[in-house]
């Protein structure tokens, strides 16, 4: 299969050289040429596959005409070597727990997906790739632990000074090997932007070869299709889908999650709507609204993977419908949550329901409280542990009443080493022409 950039003034390009290249030459993000739809028939047997089954099946897809099926299916299930279960939490809301992998973030399923596709492309060639990584928080952990010691691949995270919680901070400072953690004196929207500058600077294009594993990256983004293909089949078997539709709330900050979550829907997934829950960076939110999309800087919050102030995925969502504000905002419904409304949602849901809301989760729970209509059934995106946002959790709750898991334990018992850099493009290139060899 080929793929498009969204600005459409390119040739379209195979997979591997969409995947090595991240970001298209004419600043646009890769689009698959097609997208196939599964037959009906799928859906009326899905809930006796596995995870990993439904997985294969979805990958193929996308991936099938590309890379030979055994291999991929080996991809796959090396990728998912943990599952993504669905909880009940509150009448007709669930849970999709997206937790339970090495970094405990829902970034593990695309990060290691596209680790795996990547050394599969690059085979046995001697070229070396440098990956770089904007990070608001769980990406940049998700991609350092994903691609750790992968031969003939450097990563290079770049994250905003004092902005990411300490755990989410250890667990991708603290790796060495081929992870290089870039602290930059910046918001989260500076640190995409040089990313983005790299790949059109022709001095770092000549001196290396450079890809992304944000979720710009088509490796990155399209496997986190599995899950909500997993989670209808999970609420199918467990009979909670009888007589009533499905509506999935996306905690959204650069619109990655979301975007697969509408892949899903055009390959024939049964999604009634989404909801893109926001905090207070409320770009997509007022586009719903009004149908004019006005980025702005950044606004920190609590939920700090959702601080993002001009999405990159958007551009995908705009061409998968045309450009149409009519056909987005009816297959999109928005909400918006300050931060102390995130702090009253994860107390009042861990009192009344004894279950641990994120905030970035606390955002689509309570999109889906006031939201679903009596034929209709919730699920919201839970996208990290709680205990990333210790701090803020022990705030609201009380300190010493959340264990924190053997995993995040280990990394806070690393040594952070980062290197600082302002903001500044000249800075960051120059850094970057050091590394290369």
């Amino acid at each position: 299969m080929k793929y498009y950039s969204t600005n459409k003034s390119i040739r379209n390009v195979s997979l591997s050289d969409a995947v090595i290249m991240g970001l298209a030459e004419d600043k646009g993000l890769f689009m698959p040429e097609r997208i196939e739809k599964f037959d009906p028939s799928f859906f009326e047997q899905i809930d006796k596959l596995s995870f990993q089954e439904i997985a294969y099946e979805v990958a193929r897809k996308f991936f099938g005409e590309d890379i030979e099926l055994a291999k991929l299916k080996n991809i796959v299930y090396d990728t998912l070597n943990f599952d993504c279960p669905v909880v009940p939490v509150a009448d007709s809301i669930w849970s999709l727990e997206l937790f339970h992998g090495p970094t405990l973030a829902f970034k593990d399923v695309g990060a290691r997906f596209m680790a795996r596709l990547l050394s599969h492309f690059l085979g046995d060639t001697k070229e070396e790739v440098n990956v770089l990584v904007a990070t608001s928080g769980d990406t940049g952990s998700a991609v350092a632990n994903g691609f750790l010691n992968v031969p003939g691949i450097r990563v290079f995270v770049l994250y905003p000074k004092g902005k990411v919680s300490e755990i989410q901070e250890k667990q991708f400072t603290t790796l060495g090997a081929n992870i290089t953690a870039l602290e930059i004196d910046g918001t989260f929207d500076d640190c995409q932007r040089l990313v983005k500058r790299a790949f059109l600077d022709e001095d770092l294009r000549s001196a290396l070869t450079l890809t992304s594993a944000n979720s710009i990256n088509v490796a990155r983004f399209l496997p986190q299709a599995f899950y909500y293909f997993n989670a209808y089949a999970r609420l199918k078997e467990a009979g909670v889908l009888r007589h009533k539709e499905l509506v999935i709330a996306v905690p959204s900050g650069n619109f990655g999650n979301l975007t697969a979550g509408l892949f899903a829907r055009e390959m024939g997934l049964p999604v009634n709507r989404f909801i893109a829950a926001n905090n207070e960076n409320d770009i997509v939110y007022q586009y719903l609204k009004t149908g004019e999309y006005r980025p702005a800087p950044s606004i920190e919050t609590i939920a700090n993977a959702m601080d993002v102030g001009d999405p990159s995925n958007f551009a995908r969502i705009l061409d998968l419908f045309g450009n149409s504000h009519q056909k987005i905002s009816k297959a999109i419904k928005g909400s918006r949550f300050s931060d102390d409304e995130i702090r009253q949602a994860i107390s009042d849901t861990y009192n009344s329901h004894h279950y641990l809301l994120d905030p970035h989760g606390a955002c689509a729970y309570m999109s889906l409280q006031n939201s679903l209509a009596t034929d209709e059934v919730g699920v919201f995106l839970e996208t990290a542990h709680p205990t990333k946002f210790l701090g803020t959790i022990e705030e609201i709750l009380g300190a010493g009443k959340i264990e924190i898991p053997e995993k995040l334990q280990a990394f806070m018992k690393g040594e952070k080493k980062s290197i600082p850099l302002s903001f500044e493009f000249e800075e960051f290139k120059k850094f970057m022409l050091s590394q290369a060899r």
